[in-house]
């Protein structure tokens, strides 16, 4: 992986998590309107999504969850940083067996985000039908995580176009590559994430 600018605080690195936090501001404002559409509420669920493995491709995320951590306390970082470590440990071994295992996010304490307000992308748009649409090709469309299905299956499908959200990512993630000096991409779970920092 390309070496990662060494000083969160940067003032420039401040600039970018502003943007993106409006980024993500909206996407949490159009996830609600379209989950209130649904009656959707996403808790108590036995398939958590926390035990997802989802990959995150932006640098940008990458920094976000590190200047969230370094806003937790000592004690509360090195929890968070231990849970990171066994999580990994686990995953590694499940693909050395290549066996498929589900184990909770790092970040997941007493089933609540230690860093709510600095999660992921896919974190804050997961659960809800959703729909893509890519420049020369046909609108692809994803359904609903499991509980969505049990809760609101019933329900007519309101648009959710995460096309713009994707977008504006992308176009900040460049901006950011650009201005850092960064090449590639990056795949990694929050717990590679947290290990790596």
């Amino acid at each position: 992986m390309t070496h990662l600018p060494g000083n969160i605080d940067d003032p420039i690195l401040a600039d970018f998590f502003d943007r993106l936090h409006s980024i993500f501001t909206a996407m949490d404002r159009c996830y609600t309107e379209a989950a209130e559409h649904y009656g959707f509420h996403c808790r108590g669920c036995e398939d958590n999504c926390c035990r997802t493995r989802f990959y995150h491709h932006t640098y940008l995320e990458y920094l976000y969850i590190h200047a969230g951590l370094n806003k937790l306390t000592h004690q509360k970082k090195q929890e968070v940083q231990s849970r990171a470590a066994l999580v990994r440990r686990q995953a590694e071994k499940a693909d050395e067996k290549a066996i498929s295992v589900r184990l909770m996010c790092p970040l997941n304490s007493d089933g609540l985000c230690t860093l709510y307000i600095y999660r992921p992308m896919i974190c804050r748009l997961h659960g809800i039908p959703h729909e893509l649409r890519k420049p020369g090709q046909n609108v692809t469309r994803g359904p609903g995580c499991g509980m969505f299905a049990v809760q609101c299956s019933s329900k007519s499908y309101r648009e959710f176009d995460r096309t713009p959200f994707y977008f504006e990512m992308a176009k900040l993630e460049s901006e950011l590559k650009q201005s850092a000096g960064l090449s590639g991409r990056i795949k990694m779970t929050i717990a590679e994430m947290i290990i790596a920092g």
